[in-house]
């Protein structure tokens, strides 16, 4: 008979503890360990024992040997971009977005599209004739994409064993479970072990493992947090279900970098690809209407012109409103003190409310001046040139700071027929190619403000 014990775990980070505690010492949280029960079988403690591995020796770090690390093209360049140049062999994915988002599509997709890898779909949601109905959705043909419904852990070993993969799904991370434990599946323990004996199998086989994870009501990775730190890679899948477009982000990176952003259009027949972001950001009927402004943005190393869109009232209330969707609401009211600081425009009475259009979450710093010119067109009530863009961080003496890549943002505005472009006067030294667009350098609020306006 096994020995039994029984232990409490944190939900929240995966930390446990021999009895009950109210607040978890690691992360803070109160009312989080649960219990679990721990099975112990000194004959086979850990599911690893299902593939022998030779025992690891100590070398020296000037013996490694290293070169350029091989990458498997996944025949979709947003996915492609956002792993930092394909999948690693050996790397651990973990894939995760809220339900329905279109996370299975996706992985389900780039799978039939590589015949030359050989694939095991583990899929313990769905069974296999939901996975043909969606196959023939997407409309994909593989020769070389094995499936199967299964939960337990030993059991996918052995059709690992068995089918000898390239390339491993498991759909989802939270219904998969180890006999050597006795919980239910989802669970703290069930999750961390099943996870660190999946991650083990990658690293000593060579064969990378794609982990799709299902998300919490706070939007962060159902589970412990431990599976967080357990993958190589973590990857969001984010979008409203209303609308047509989803974004792939990337968490964590151990092979490329996390700025990296792509774009896909969901489609009756699967994911599409959107090659260029800037046009689907952008809509093409504001001509005349105040509150809109074009920035030149930068995710990674991938440019785009996105629509900021601002609208200012009268505030109805005592205190005035203040709310932006898509961008940092403390900076937003950064730049509305020093609109009204250094500009001399009063917004104190005023509501703003700020959106980014697209459904993106902007972090560049550049387009900080096309956030203040949106505001000041509708307080206003002035429209933008249509074909005027900018790009500038705005700093707190109001004077107009430089930004980085100046020259793609500059192309990606003449590539999409945009005639003007306002930039930092301090990026105008290092941008000497010729150009069929206008550069106007600015140095501070007030003079990009006369060029806009007047």
């Amino acid at each position: 008979m096994a020995k039994t014990k029984s232990v409490y775990v944190c939900s929240n980070c995966g930390n446990d503890s021999a009895k009950w505690l109210g607040k978890c010492p690691i992360c803070g949280e109160w009312n989080t360990y649960v219990e679990e029960i721990i099975a112990k079988d000194s004959n086979s403690r850990r599911t690893d024992r299902l593939f022998d591995s030779p025992k690891a020796k100590p070398i020296l770090l000037q013996d490694v040997a290293t070169g350029e690390e091989p990458r498997i093209d996944l025949k979709d360049e947003e996915l492609n971009r956002v792993l930092g140049g394909g999948l690693v062999p050996g790397s651990l994915i973990l894939l995760g977005g809220e339900p329905g988002i279109g996370k299975s599509t996706l992985i389900l997709q780039t799978v039939l599209n590589l015949n030359s890898q050989k694939t095991l779909y583990v899929s313990g949601e769905e069974s296999v004739r939901q996975l043909k109905l969606r196959a023939d959705r997407i409309n994909e043909k593989s020769q070389n994409c094995y499936i199967v419904c299964e939960t337990n852990l030993q059991q996918i070993f052995v059709h690992i064993q068995n089918i000898k993969p390239d390339l491993v799904i498991i759909d989802s991370i939270q219904t998969i479970f180890t006999d050597l434990i006795e919980s239910s599946p989802g669970s703290v323990a069930q999750v961390r072990e099943c996870s660190a004996a999946i991650l083990k199998f990658a690293k000593e086989t060579g064969t990378p493992v794609i982990l799709i994870g299902h998300i919490n009501k706070e939007g962060s990775i159902a589970g412990p947090k431990v599976l967080e730190h357990i993958v190589d890679t973590v990857l969001q899948f984010e979008g409203d279900q209303h609308y047509m477009y989803r974004i792939l982000r990337g968490i964590k990176n151990r092979f490329g970098s996390t700025a990296e952003l792509g774009i896909y259009e969901m489609r009756q027949n699967g994911l599409r690809e959107v090659s260029n972001p800037s046009e689907l950001l952008l809509t093409q009927n504001h001509e005349g209407l105040s509150g809109v402004s074009i920035a030149a943005a930068i995710e990674g190393v991938r440019p785009f012109l996105i629509e900021t869109q601002a609208l200012v009232s009268t505030a109805a209330y005592g205190t005035p409103q203040r709310s932006a969707t898509g961008f940092d609401s403390r900076r937003m009211n950064m730049l509305l003190a020093v609109l009204e600081k250094r500009a001399g425009f009063k917004l104190i009475q005023k509501d703003v409310f700020l959106n980014i259009a697209g459904g993106l979450k902007v972090n560049d710093p550049a387009i900080d001046m096309a956030v203040i010119s949106a505001v000041l067109s509708s307080s206003l009530d002035i429209a933008v040139e249509r074909h005027v863009c900018m790009s500038g961080e705005v700093g707190l003496s109001g004077e107009i700071r430089p930004v980085n890549r100046i020259e793609q943002r500059i192309l990606e505005a003449e590539k999409l027929g945009f005639s003007k472009i306002l930039i930092p006067h301090n990026n105008l030294k290092s941008f000497t190619s010729k150009v069929n667009i206008e550069i106007i350098p600015v140095r501070k609020v007030e003079e990009a403000f006369r060029q806009l306006f007047g």
